[in-house]
């Protein structure tokens, strides 16, 4: 599942975290539509604005297909057809849609008939692995790699990271109309699959990452790529990397670098995670000392999580220097 997520980066870095190429051959970043609803946080949760990428065909019916602009939208989706005056008396959770019956349900059905599909972007996303009762946050995102600035990564204002790159999760978002009418609200809806290889010791489910731009554009094309051939791309994905973090992102109302930067955690016994609660067994008398694995185990055992890691803990450092720093008058 998805509960919480993380998208801290001012509106011009995500803008130019999402640069494509258009039909044209051309180097094009989107536009933002609404930018003034979203507000930047290290600690998301459902009911707040994120930002949601989709093609500029749902808002312009002649624009070029390849077009794309990013929205401000309200994470929930809510139907087109709900009756109710107020959205928030929605009677049951649509944060996240299950890939396996979202073609069965009404309320993701009808959205994605009409090709209402999206691109959700954040900078990772949150998952807690559960032991005995204890609940332990994991920070989890695409590897991080610095590589040379391109020409939209050009920023005025140096403290600002542009090579992050951002996560990029499969939605559904749909368009409710007040029926006393108003401002119509868009929201959205993560698409979630059975959790990759890497991500199964934390928990059995995760977002349908769409890993690349081949991806990326086949899910935003409606007009060129039916839902049954887009659906293909709703898959786990196995390019991802992880690190525990500290349980100050628990609370919702946190909302610092210190949600995003790796910790170290005690050792804990191995365990196979399932959908139903485990008790692990008593170690038997053949076996005293039963496997150990560290839960710091993704920052140890590979280079590439280790360097996204520490990549991010000394950008993090530098603008948490940048945040303290003293108001000039």
């Amino acid at each position: 599942m998805c509960g919480r997520t993380s998208c801290h980066l001012p509106v011009e870095t995500v803008r130019r975290a999402c640069s494509y190429i258009d039909s044209y051959g051309q180097e094009q970043l989107p536009d933002w539509k609404d930018e003034d609803k979203y507000f930047p946080s290290y600690n998301k949760s459902p009911q707040s604005n994120s930002p949601v990428l989709l093609s500029r065909l749902h808002f312009e019916k002649d624009a070029d297909p390849c077009d794309r602009v990013i929205a401000a939208m309200r994470w929930g989706l809510i139907p087109s057809w709900f009756r109710e005056a107020d959205a928030s008396k929605m009677q049951f959770s649509t944060s996240n849609c299950r890939s396996e019956t979202m073609m069965e349900r009404r309320s993701y059905k009808v959205p994605l008939e009409k090709g209402r599909r999206c691109v959700v972007l954040a900078d990772g996303f949150f998952e807690w692995q559960q032991f005995r009762g204890e609940k332990q946050p994991y920070f989890i995102y695409f590897p991080q790699i610095k590589t040379e600035q391109s020409f939209f990564s050009r920023s005025v204002d140096e403290e600002v990271w542009d090579d992050w790159r951002l996560l990029t999760m499969a939605g559904i978002f749909d368009c409710w109309q007040p029926p006393n009418g108003g401002e119509p609200l868009y929201s959205y809806t993560v698409i979630t699959v059975d959790s990759c290889k890497a991500l199964s010791d934390i928990h059995h489910r995760m977002p349908a990452l769409l890993d690349g731009e081949e991806a990326i554009a086949k899910w935003l094309d409606f007009g060129e790529v039916p839902i049954y051939e887009a659906l293909k791309v709703i898959r786990p994905v196995d390019n991802i990397t992880f690190h525990p973090v500290s349980t100050i992102v628990n609370n919702s109302l946190n909302n610092t670098p210190q949600c995003l930067e790796p910790v170290e955690i005690e050792e804990m016994p191995y365990i196979i995670p399932s959908r139903r609660k485990m008790t692990p067994k008593s170690p038997s008398k053949e076996d005293p000392d039963p496997p150990k694995r560290s839960r710091y185990f993704a920052l140890k055992s590979s280079s590439s999580q280790r360097a996204s890691a520490e990549l991010m803990e000394r950008w993090l450092k530098k603008h948490e220097t940048r945040h303290n720093r003293r108001p000039k008058f």
